[in-house]
């Protein structure tokens, strides 16, 4: 029996990464979307190869964002949900807990952990990716972040879901792997560093509620992007704590490259307080 799950995958320029995305879907999930932003590349034609479903998603710079876009306009067959990325891939043992968990749940929504991958090195240690990405339509939406033109990104990327009911956690694990290459990752994070600065400006003059929809983490990172010490502490804490060394220079260099992505935050911070301050 096929699961009662629809599946939405937002694209742009994916055409390393679909395939293995949507070859992981097959003979599990009847109603799967790629909602695309003006690939220029073989995306389009690699998702009708696998019989998924295609959508045009032009962003006008105001809400709603893709996913949210996708939630209010694409005709989904089913109640729920699940969002990958398009170089996320499911798992036979995902799968099988799909099975087992979704038919009988009274959770609104399920937290989702990934294996990562690092220049195509499984990382099985340091600070764990965690997301909320499998949820009932009908039980919210990703929080909207009033942006006011301040952000390229099309796509909802550090927003979660604000969901009315129980939240679980699956226990399976997705597979990140990027095929694009680390000049594209650093890339994106170049892009991901300026959005998070512009943010925790706004939520420092945002009311109360927009802080009570955070998660504690997100609180917490908010709280203190601007401080010195938020990097180290993430860089120590992946690489002692979680135990991010043992997997070997590869750990290391990906905990080094977090490192660097918290500091250009906060240079980016100090630069948009006072565009004198640095340069």
């Amino acid at each position: 029996m096929q699961l009662q799950i629809s599946v939405c995958i937002p694209t742009k320029n994916e055409e390393k990464n679909l395939g293995s995305c949507l070859s992981s879907l097959r003979n599990e999930f009847d109603d799967v979307w790629v909602v695309d932003s003006g690939s220029t590349d073989g995306t389009i034609k690699i998702a009708k190869e696998f019989g998924a479903k295609t959508a045009n998603f032009q962003w006008n710079g105001e809400f709603p964002k893709k996913r949210n876009w996708a939630l209010r306009n694409l005709n989904f067959v089913h109640p729920w949900v699940l969002f990958l990325d398009a170089d996320e891939s499911v798992t036979p043992l995902f799968i099988q807990e799909l099975h087992q968990i979704i038919p009988h749940t009274q959770n609104v929504g399920f937290w989702l952990s990934y294996t990562n991958y690092f220049m195509n090195r499984e990382l099985l240690h340091g600070d764990p990716m965690r997301k909320l990405a499998l949820f009932r339509r009908d039980a919210g939406e990703y929080e909207q972040i009033p942006e006011f033109g301040w952000s390229s990104l099309d796509m909802e990327i550090h927003e979660h879901p604000v969901l009315q009911g129980m939240v679980g956690v699956l226990k399976s694990k997705i597979e990140h792997r990027d095929y694009r290459g680390l000049q594209h990752y650093i890339a994106k994070h170049n892009e991901y560093s300026l959005w998070e600065a512009k943010r925790f400006l706004w939520l420092k003059s945002a009311e109360a509620s927009k802080w009570s929809e955070l998660t504690p983490r997100q609180r917490f990172k908010y709280r203190n992007l601007d401080k010195w010490w938020l990097s180290h502490l993430y860089f120590w804490g992946a690489v002692l704590i979680k135990r991010g060394f043992l997997d070997g220079r590869y750990g290391w260099n990906f905990a080094c490259l977090k490192r660097r992505y918290f500091q250009e935050i906060r240079l980016k911070i100090i630069e948009l307080r006072d565009p004198k301050a640095v340069g």
